[in-house]
């Protein structure tokens, strides 16, 4: 029989029995465990021991891999370059380009044979160059973009396989706990489960504490699960562990878990789906159904012409909803850019179709009115070539470098951003935290060290300053106390041995590693107590959570009965102490009055000093004769009357636990502060500690005449008689509130909406909020960037925000804000810059349409004119380094415009000086040169090469100009900072030269001479002169109505949103846009699906927090269940099969997305969070 490392190579369960075992729920579950003879039994048949785990050999393991697979699911392949050049060749100006530029090619050709003039015969000899020279800017165009989105792609990826390589979980191997990635897990794997965790298999629970489980990602119910061997044995991949802890017993992973099989059985249908939606488009009434083959053969499928009512109804229920499609707000410079986008589009189609008709009534009135010529072939390649002309004005207005400047400015800045410990999951959180006004922080971790240690504590009414001897303390007691701290506490929390000279490592809870340090410095051992008292053994756990604020174990007793130990908030504990060990351990009533001394005496001062405070009890349950602090029991307790069983408890002792303020915190607030940004502390803390930290931290000054309230007070003042939150009301408080202290998760929601809603400050404030707990997720994800913390942070926490801080810091929080603000500063500059070529341009081409009845500029060289100011010149401006000059400015706000008065000075100024020195050549430039005018030429002329060459000059000039936004005067400043710029500065140049040098009639152009080319330069170094002219006017003379692109394009959204949808009948009936709008909204807001908010964001990194592959099955079936049920309900397989693995989420994380939902992401339904719900099952680390 063979041998796999010294065990037989046959398991005694197969993976089919696996799979069918983990479909099963409740008490059917418990069932089927049953019949393979218990969860132990199950460990035998998979060679795995509960407590000691696999060996975790190479060999086992890779056995295990391929028996039951591997934990992980193939990501769909990226798309290859020639899709996304197909992609880019979708834009609808270059489309309209080409069809211009080949009927001006075949017209070329058609027109070459029959030509009669000698100069008609020469032009005919070169036409076809200008049609052929479009074609191949145009390719350029297309390469340059689907090079761009290729190598984001490739970052993207690269970015997202980091996430996931970070991504660790607990597992029991060769009888230790160790951190594995998740990808290694294997079935037969013992994983330890704690709250906050996000389940990376599926598997069976073999011991558990009240465990509960959110399942919502895979059944929609948001209540929490109750998970336990007796009633309710299986936990699934993809789901939070909300409250408790256990061990699990790993039975399935990957494509065979059941998040996997549904994933799989997607991946069938997603390219039938994707086509679904084309033929849709295209106006078909009756769609293909869809057939549900799977690449996995489902137990027991259904038959294919079974009707199914279920689904039937299901469809109709969720088509309903899809009609008010909810979407997350847009984010700031996202939404100002929309607004922007739209304006500038709409100006420059109408320029650009008044351009054509004005150049078109002009020949048709010359050649047809006054020449009284009949119709020829050759007009009508005239005809074309306005046509070309009234594109290229379009294309030129239009800024399609704009998305490759955010793109750019984002990726860029995103990359570096990981050198300073921010790790960005969603892009634009990258910009929005620029805008920030607020932050909103934890306190323990973030401004602390999050290296708790016990340094008073309070025994048998002693206060100690410094860890007591054992010696010192009575034996019965400190036995007692020893045996509360090791048991009550989770047994993953622990101490680790020093590496090399450096301090003790904590792992796990770190208030629960400060009492177990505790144990260490008296000179005890925690280890051999547990050893002694398995987790197996507990009677009850209460775990710890944010309403408890304790945390209360029960063991049996020697000699009988249970006793029940309880940790917590020394104010709550000590509630419901009704005894005390007074001195020498004499027990003693603890009455009210004592209470309040104790409060007074020894809680207060310690808070004060900023430490938290933790008080420990202990309550014996006994069979025989009680003493008068136990409770004589004749049968089992009733454990779930919690109420009762938790009180009359024995006071232990107290501690003060000390979490010093991080060295760098205070100097990062007060930049923020210089940078205009409140830094409030939401802490569980008691209020001392806080106050104590805050003053610490620099947070508050004494005197200052700032606001800090306890939860308590903070709701009785912002709440009506109801009980409802009012907004007027947290406008009073909220602008003077600095800390909030023993604050519960819906405090901190209330807080983070309140502020974001609130209209008090004109610019309106955008907040940042830092969490590291399971119930933070509701404020990190209502903020406009939520900060989680890498080390300390829950996985729940981590998905629910936008940037992690891989180091738990605050300073990092500061970095981010200056990254932030460099980007909006980047796209800033670009804009500035771009927009004097637009505006010169387009007039250009607009009056010389109409004055000399032909544009300046060629198609071609506006083309070219366009490669530099989008796509050369959005790389070359995006890739600044931030200054620290950034902190001195206050942050933008909300409506604050995109475009201020100053740029919108600079913007006009340096066009009126542009567009002065190009109408003096185009009109008089001949006299002033001494050269042959080329007005009304077909042939390539010096006069008109110079003014195509003066105008690029005048832009690579102003490009330099372009640099500064804040009126500075010095504009060279930090320009040999940034290679990138001065190497693309000086190709350009350089691509001039050749150009102007050798481009002919490709290109239009005619050789100059070295004269011309020093008058070229001296026009194009005045636009640095002119600069300093334009500066120093002052800007507040200026009208406000010149700022551009303030706000929220509420008006705007709208029309994006259908734009983008996917014309879904149901969901868009009498909603449907102007096909103009379409057109417009889809050519120019490439900015709002490529780069900000949309497809970059769903494209590139799929999967949000990447927690492991199989949440990114969660992730699609969240987005496919509405899309499958509301469209294929007459094809009841695949419906059926998708019912059969569980009804899926009605629910969709609003940060979460992924590449195969692209098609369906816009009709998804996004319910608000029901927070008080969520928050009062919630639990956190930080509250105690």
């Amino acid at each position: 029989m063979a041998t796999i490392d010294g065990r037989p190579a046959q398991y005694g369960i197969t993976l089919k029995q696996l799979r069918e075992l983990m479909e099963t729920r409740g008490s059917e579950g418990v069932a089927k465990v049953n019949e393979y003879g218990g969860v132990q039994e199950i460990c035998k048949k998979l060679y795995t021991s509960p407590s000691e785990g696999l060996s975790g050999s190479a060999v086992d393991m890779e056995h295990r891999r391929e028996t039951f697979g591997s934990n992980t699911i193939p990501p769909k392949p990226p798309k290859t370059f020639l899709q996304l050049v197909w992609e880019a060749l979708q834009d609808v100006t270059l489309i309209i380009l080409e069809i211009a530029a080949i009927v001006s090619l075949g017209l070329s050709f058609y027109l070459a044979s029959d030509e009669s003039t000698p100069e008609a015969e020469d032009e005919g000899k070169h036409g076809w160059i200008e049609g052929l020279a479009i074609l191949i800017s145009v390719i350029v165009v297309v390469l340059v973009t689907a090079f761009n989105d290729y190598t984001k792609e490739r970052q993207f990826r690269g970015l997202q396989n980091r996430i996931e390589g970070e991504h660790k979980f607990s597992v029991i191997r060769q009888g230790e706990v160790k951190q594995i990635s998740v990808g290694d897990i294997v079935v037969g794997d013992i994983c330890q489960v704690k709250y906050g965790d996000l389940l990376p298999a599926d598997g069976i629970v073999i011991q558990s504490n009240d465990l509960k489980i959110d399942e919502s990602s895979l059944t929609g119910e948001s209540d929490h699960v109750k998970k336990g061997e007796g009633f309710d044995p299986m936990v699934l991949s993809g789901t939070h562990v909300m409250e408790g802890s256990g061990k699990m017993l790993v039975t399935a992973v990957g494509v065979n878990s059941q998040a996997g099989i549904i994933f799989t059985l997607l991946g069938a249908a997603v390219d039938q789906q994707e086509a679904e939606i084309k033929k849709k488009r295209k106006g078909e009434e009756e769609a293909a159904p869809v057939t549900g083959n799977s690449h996995v053969g489902m137990p027991g499928s259904v038959s294919e012409n079974t009707p199914n009512k279920h689904t039937e109804a299901s469809a109709n229920h969720t088509s309903a909803p899809a009609a008010e499609s909810h979407k997350k707000e847009k984010s700031v410079l996202q939404a100002k850019l929309t607004k922007l986008a739209i304006q500038i589009g709409y100006a420059g189609s109408s320029i650009a179709a008044l351009t054509v008709v004005i150049l078109i009534v002009q020949f048709c009135i010359e050649h047809f009115v006054m020449n009284g010529e009949s119709w020829q072939v050759k007009h009508a390649k005239k005809l074309v070539r306005n046509f070309i002309i009234g594109v290229t004005v379009l294309v030129v207005a239009v800024p399609e470098g704009l998305p490759l400047a955010v793109t750019l400015s984002l990726a860029y800045s995103v990359k570096k951003m990981m050198k300073d410990n921010n790790l960005v999951r969603h892009l634009d959180a990258c910009e929005t935290m620029g805008n920030a006004t607020a932050i909103c922080s934890d306190k323990t971790g973030t401004l602390t060290t999050n290296r708790m240690t016990v340094v008073q504590s309070y025994i048998c009414e002693k206060l100690s300053k410094t860890i007591p001897k054992f010696s010192d303390i009575p034996a019965h007691i400190g036995n007692m106390l020893i045996q509360a701290i090791a048991v009550n506490s989770a047994y993953t929390s622990r101490i680790m041995p020093p590496e090399e000279g450096d301090l003790f490592k904590q792992v796990g809870n770190k208030t629960e590693c400060a009492l177990l340090g505790f144990v260490q410095g008296i000179g005890k051992n925690y280890q051999t107590i547990r050893d002694d008292i398995p987790e197996e053994t507990f009677k009850k756990v209460y775990t710890f959570n944010s309403v408890r604020k304790s945390m209360s174990t029960v063991i049996p007793r020697q000699g009988g009965g249970y006793r029940l130990f309880s940790k917590g908030a020394s104010e709550i504990v000590l509630k419901k102490c009704a005894f005390i060990y007074g001195r020498d351990g004499h027990l003693e009533k603890f009455t009210r009055e004592m209470q309040d001394r104790l409060v007074r005496q020894v809680i207060e001062p310690m808070a004060c000093d900023g430490l938290r405070t933790i008080s420990i009890a202990y309550r014996d349950f006994v069979p025989g004769k009680a003493e008068i602090n136990q409770v004589h029991i004749d049968n089992e307790p009733n454990w779930d009357d919690e109420e009762n069983i938790v009180n009359n408890l024995t006071c232990l002792c107290v501690v003060g636990i000390e979490d010093p303020v991080r060295d760098e915190v205070p100097d990062a607030i007060k930049k923020c502060q210089r940078a205009g940004i409140t830094v409030r502390m939401v802490t569980g803390d008691n209020i001392n500690t806080a106050r104590s930290i805050a003053t610490k931290c620099g947070i508050i000054k004494p005197g200052d005449d700032f606001l800090i309230l306890e939860g308590k007070e903070f709701n009785r003042r912002i709440r009506d008689s109801n009980g409802e939150a009012q907004q007027h009301l947290l406008d009073k408080v909220w602008p003077k509130l600095r800390v909030l202290a023993r604050s519960s998760p819906t405090d901190k929601y209330t807080l983070v909406k309140g502020i974001i809603d609130s209209k008090v400050s004109e610019n309106r404030e955008v907040v940042a909020v830092t969490g590291d707990g399971t119930n933070d997720g509701p404020a990190l994800k209502k903020a406009d960037v939520g900060f989680a913390m890498g080390i300390a942070g829950t996985d729940v926490a981590k998905e629910a925000s936008d940037i992690i801080l891989t180091d738990d810091n605050f300073t990092s929080i500061v970095k981010a804000v200056m990254w932030g603000r460099n980007v909006y500063d980047s796209i800033a500059k670009f804009l500035q810059f771009q927009l004097t070529v637009n505006v010169v341009a387009v007039i250009v081409a607009f009056i010389g349409a109409c004055a000399v009845q032909d544009s300046p500029l060629k198609a071609v060289q506006m083309l070219w004119v366009n490669l530099i100011m989008d796509t050369l010149a959005s790389l070359a401006l995006a890739t600044e380094l931030p200054t620290p000059d950034l902190l001195l400015r206050k942050p933008y706000g909300r409506t604050k415009p995109l475009i201020s008065r100053t740029m919108m000075k600079n913007i006009l100024g340096q066009a009126v000086y542009q567009l002065t020195v190009i109408f003096t050549l185009l009109f008089v430039g001949d006299y002033l040169l001494d050269i042959p005018s080329g007005r009304g030429m077909t042939v390539p002329t010096q006069h008109f090469t110079i003014i195509f060459n003066t105008f690029v000059m005048m832009t690579l000039f102003n490009e330099i100009n372009a640099r500064k936004i804040h009126g500075q005067r010095n504009v060279f400043q930090g320009m040999f900072t940034n290679p990138i710029f001065y190497s693309i500065w000086l190709g350009t140049w350089v691509s001039q030269v050749v150009i102007i040098e050798f481009g002919d009639v490709a290109f239009s152009t005619a050789g100059l001479t070295v004269e011309q080319w020093l008058w070229c330069l001296f026009f194009g170094f005045g636009t640095l002169l002119w600069g300093q002219v334009v500066t120093t006017v002052p800007t507040r003379k200026i009208p406000k109505i010149l700022s551009w692109g303030r706000g929220h394009p509420e008006e705007y959204t709208e029309a994006i949103t259908l734009a983008e949808d996917k014309f879904d009948p149901d969901s868009q009936e009498g909603k449907k846009p102007r096909a103009g709008q379409i057109l417009w909204i889809r050519g120019l807001t490439r900015l709002q699906t490529q780069v900000i908010g949309g497809e970059l964001q769903e494209r590139l990194i799929p999967v949000p927090y990447s927690k492991s592959s199989t949440d990114q099955a969660i992730r699609v079936v969240n987005a496919f269940r509405q899309g499958l049920d509301a469209r294929y309900s007459d094809n009841p397989t695949l419906a059926e099969v998708l019912r059969k693995q569980t009804s899926l989420s009605k629910r969709l994380s609003q940060t979460s997305s992924i590449d195969y939902a692209d098609n369906v992401m816009d009709e998804l339904t996004i319910p608000e969070i029901d927070v008080e719900r969520l928050s009062s099952h919630s639990h956190t680390e930080t509250a105690v």
